[in-house]
């Protein structure tokens, strides 16, 4: 049941036209393209999340990029940030492979599930706070529906906001408040059952500068690891 429940939460999230902004920006990329991938015929559709339905870890981004998830039909697929989570995962166990390229290309992931708190490429990766707020109620969805879930890491602080706001929906009696967002900062909030995770998002932005270095991006999955061995 849980594996037909999610199922059908993709297909409600692939026919989802609730921002008109972003629907418009991902449908205008996808027939213009760019150069270099020219020959794809882009997904252009908003994205749902997709892992072991049996998930423990919940990794929660901020939104597909345009010629990436948005091209290939899959989150963190077919670009860089996708290259380096793809890498690290694979590195500590939770996938089956070191690279991610296309949605059928025998990627899988083991023991996690790979979400996002917008489902659209938005434009200059930056959504509005409705548009954040429309696809909320896609996490919260997930986090019913992925119930061994125990840790979620949040890749950037607006992945950790929309993660702390659906939270807020499914326990109101918790305290977030004390949860700021950081690098490899771990966060056990009482009454919840997940231990909460930061880190920097890998993108182009935080990996070229070196303010994410491989090293620090991979202990954050080592960390995951042995949050769920101590359980």
């Amino acid at each position: 049941m849980n594996e037909q429940d999610l199922a059908e939460l993709r297909k409600k999230i692939i026919n989802c036209r609730a921002c008109p902004r972003l629907i418009s920006y991902i449908e205008e990329v996808g027939k213009k393209k760019v150069k270099r991938f020219k020959d794809w015929n882009y997904w252009a559709k908003p994205l749902p999340g997709f892992g072991d339905p049996e998930a423990r870890l919940l990794i929660v981004g901020l939104a597909p990029a345009a010629h990436g998830g948005n091209r290939t039909g899959r989150m963190f697929t077919g670009d860089e940030s996708g290259n380096w989570l793809a890498k690290a995962l694979y590195q500590t166990g939770f996938a089956n492979k070191p690279q991610s390229v296309h949605r059928e290309d025998g990627f899988e992931l083991r023991d996690a599930y790979i979400t996002a708190v917008v489902r659209c490429a938005p434009p200059q990766n930056k959504p509005t706070r409705e548009e954040i707020e429309n696809c909320n109620e896609y996490l919260v969805r997930e986090f019913k529906l992925l119930k061994s879930v125990r840790v979620v890491l949040c890749l950037g602080s607006i992945a950790l906001k929309g993660t702390i706001k659906a939270l807020n929906k499914i326990y109101p009696e918790s305290n977030l408040k004390g949860i700021k967002f950081g690098h490899g900062l771990v966060y056990k909030p009482e009454g919840l059952p997940y231990t909460l995770i930061t880190s920097y998002h890998p993108s182009k932005q935080n990996t070229q500068t070196g303010r994410l270095r491989w090293e620090k991006w991979v202990e954050v999955f080592r960390e995951a690891k042995r949050n769920l061995k101590a359980l």
